[in-house]
């Protein structure tokens, strides 16, 4: 089964794009994140049409994630557990085939000394409870999205001067050692260790074309997961198509 996560940056203006990757690539799962819509506003029949169920967790113009799934999805749960004051449309999650999968958007964080930074520090306190209470089930689990954390030197193009930034702060990878702790492997880094495999490049200042960038979006799998694991990798080719998102899919290959 293969397994991607997507931050597609607005499903409205990246679904040329985000159409012709399912044709070629033909995951069996994608994992959306900012979508940006409300639930009806879904392209769920453009979408469809390719042979996807969709679950989705939309809100306007903001946030929004998704599930698309050549299987039937079930057993659908919106929103993260631990805040019932937190609206965003962060986190969805559900069953495909023998696997719990999970797409999340965690928060971009803005500035460091800001309420947004906070608000993601205690994101990832949520998500780590969830995550290491969805382990007890010792079932097959992916948990893909946008983590918004880029976790050792090798996944951002300058440590030096991008630590204590955004993305790549202390309490951030901080967060992320502990929800890794709980006992979740990085598909990607699972197989490969090269440095500069990012999946992230700023609009500004022509990342994508400098290299400038930051390998902040994940799949985090349970053991059953891992041991099924054959393949992983980033695929940078819809980064490079006119309007392209900012993010490009990560993915891995989970035996069936």
């Amino acid at each position: 089964m293969k397994i991607a996560t997507w931050n597609v940056n607005s499903i409205k203006a990246r679904l040329p794009n985000v159409l012709d990757w399912l044709k070629e690539a033909s995951p069996d799962v994608v994992l959306l994140q900012e979508i940006k819509c409300v639930d009806e506003a879904f392209p769920e029949l453009e979408i469809g049409d390719l042979g996807y169920n969709v679950a989705v967790h939309g809100q306007k113009t903001y946030n929004g994630v998704a599930i698309l799934a050549k299987r039937p999805i079930e057993d659908v749960q919106r929103g993260l557990p631990g805040d019932d004051t937190d609206v965003e449309a962060r986190y969805i999650e559900a069953v495909v085939g023998d696997i719990r999968v999970a797409s999340v958007y965690v928060p971009n964080g803005q500035s460091v000394d800001s309420d947004r930074f906070a608000y993601k520090l205690g994101f990832f306190g949520r998500l780590r409870d969830r995550i290491g209470g969805l382990l007890d089930q010792e079932e097959a689990m992916v948990i893909g999205g946008d983590y918004n954390v880029a976790p050792a030197p090798e996944d951002v193009y300058d440590p030096d001067r991008l630590d204590g930034t955004v993305c790549y702060h202390p309490d951030e990878r901080a967060a992320w050692r502990q929800i890794v702790h709980l006992g979740v492997t990085d598909a990607f880094r699972a197989l490969h260790r090269e440095p500069g495999r990012y999946s992230w490049w700023d609009y500004r200042g022509r990342g994508f074309e400098t290299g400038q960038g930051y390998r902040i979006d994940h799949l985090l799998l349970s053991p059953q997961a891992v041991d099924r694991l054959d393949d992983a990798d980033i695929d940078i080719a819809p980064r490079s198509q006119p309007k392209a998102s900012d993010h490009t899919p990560v993915w891995c290959a989970i035996a069936e």
